[in-house]
């Protein structure tokens, strides 16, 4: 089975999902755009992480270091 990948593109900010090509650059065919549900998933990760009291979640790379501080507020 192909390994799935998700990235954000660099030119749009589209978030795409699906099968890249062997040089691990250029997707495959049937890419697809899941922008909205990849940012719900996210926000909802920062939630359920984070706590209902607004606290950021923070997000390293493979090496320990600190790349991202992500806090999510709840709209009513």
């Amino acid at each position: 089975m192909k390994k799935l990948h998700i990235a954000a593109s660099p030119l749009t900010g589209t978030i795409f999902a699906g099968h890249v090509l062997k040089d691990g650059r250029t997707w495959g065919k049937g890419k697809q755009d899941l922008t909205s549900e990849a940012l719900i998933a996210v926000a909802e990760h920062a939630i359920h992480f984070g706590g209902k009291t607004g606290k950021a979640i923070k997000v390293s790379d493979d090496y320990g270091k600190l790349i991202y501080t992500i806090k999510v507020s709840k709209e009513r």
